[in-house]
């Protein structure tokens, strides 16, 4: 048997095998790793294996699960867009304006001053009076009363719509019908007609009615007087169209100018639109031209269009020589005894008769309560509403003006 030989050993020390705690088959020919911390595997003794752990016994470290990262909840980003920085804009200035001019201020007219020229009434003879506030510009004075008095308030006025005063001082209306013709005053050797013109009113059921001309038969002569047709009124714009016997009648536009052929004669009784005509012996008649106005048109709703001022005729009449017999629409107010049939409690009495006093035309005396007698040439004017316009060598031309040939 062989002799055993002193073992032989490999140890490291610090992280070996071996030292304590080793578990060994002894004997020579071992290995061990020693130290501490170490495990040693040792063959020892005749051909033993010896396994020996040496050192302290840790237990081997052990694998941490894997981490799981949760990242926390995010929070939504809310944009905000960067601020844009105001920029102050001066506000352009307006562009520079027409300048208004600056309105200029017409007063109205003086109101007229008026004289009794009666010479038998001498506490009122040639006394001035001043026209009432009512009617500045047409006025008389009563000299029996002396005090001056409108025209459209004395007796034998056709004013307005028109309104009438007959000759037993009774006031009221006579509408007729716009476009047509009517006979006012019908005597044996006098004889007037009126045209009217005017405006439907289809609440009341009739037209709104102005006299807008006049012709006056008498003798063998005819008068003619009528009011042109404006848009806008000016006062100082001659607008009264004037021939006897169809000749032009031409007057000098200021106050107190006179015509005169035979009996008849035309004075301005203001510088344009106003006349007096009178035939010695048998009438004197005032005539003024005289627009609806705005304010007129607002409060009785006539409806008056700025193309149209409706010029139409004021009118006052005084007689000589009727005769008993005398009719017509005012010519019957003249009847001695005459005893109306108007209801005069009414707030606007109203006299009908429209067939009595229709005529066929301006010039005729054929109305059905005609008295007319005297002699007239029915052709020798044209009417109104067919009369050319003219340019005459006197100067004076336009609608309704007939010259001589």
């Amino acid at each position: 048997m062989a002799e055993a030989q002193p073992g032989k050993g490999n140890g490291n020390n610090n992280n070996g095998n071996g030292g304590n705690n080793g578990n060994g088959n002894g004997g020579n020919n071992g290995n061990g790793n020693g130290g501490n911390n170490g495990n040693g595997n040792g063959n020892g003794g005749n051909n033993g294996n010896g396994n020996g752990n040496g050192g302290h016994n840790y237990p081997p470290p052990s694998t941490p699960p894997p981490t799981t990262y949760t990242p926390p909840p995010s929070t939504p980003t809310i944009y905000t867009p960067p601020s844009i920085p105001t920029v102050y804009t001066h506000p352009s200035p307006p562009p520079p304006s027409t300048p208004t001019p600056p309105t200029t201020y017409t007063p109205p007219p003086p109101p007229m001053r008026v004289i009794c020229k009666n010479v038998y009434y001498r506490q009122c003879f040639n006394l001035p009076f001043v026209c009432p506030s009512s009617c500045p510009s047409a006025c008389a004075v009563d000299c029996v009363t002396c005090k001056p008095v409108c025209h459209c308030d004395r007796p034998g006025a056709v004013c307005q719509d028109p309104r009438f005063i007959g000759g037993d001082g009774t006031t009221f209306y006579f509408h007729g019908k716009k476009d047509q013709d009517f006979c006012l005053v019908s005597d044996s050797n006098l004889h007037i007609n009126a045209h009217f013109i005017g405006r439907r009113n289809e609440n009341m059921g009739r037209d709104f009615t102005w006299v807008q001309s006049i012709v006056i038969l008498f003798e063998n002569h005819q008068l003619f007087l009528g009011a042109l047709k404006t848009s806008t009124w000016d006062d100082s714009v001659d607008r009264l169209i004037l021939t006897l016997d169809g000749e032009p009648v031409t007057l000098p536009e200021s106050q107190g100018a006179k015509w005169q052929s035979g009996k008849v004669s035309i004075t301005r009784a203001g510088a344009t639109n106003y006349v007096t005509v009178e035939v010695e012996g048998n009438f004197k008649i005032t005539a003024k031209v005289v627009p609806i106005t705005e304010e007129d048109s607002r409060i009785h709703n006539y409806g008056i269009t700025k193309e149209d001022c409706f010029a139409h005729l004021d009118l006052g009449f005084k007689f000589y020589s009727l005769s008993n017999e005398v009719h017509g629409v005012l010519g019957q107010t003249y009847k001695p005894g005459y005893v109306s049939r108007l209801n005069i409690g009414a707030k606007m009495p109203v006299m009908g008769g429209y067939r009595d006093f229709h005529t066929s035309s301006l010039f005729a005396p054929d109305c059905a309560v005609a008295r007319f007698t005297g002699s007239s040439d029915s052709g020798a004017l044209m009417m109104p509403s067919e009369m050319p316009g003219l340019s005459c060598g006197s100067g004076i031309g336009g609608r309704g003006v007939v010259c001589k040939r």
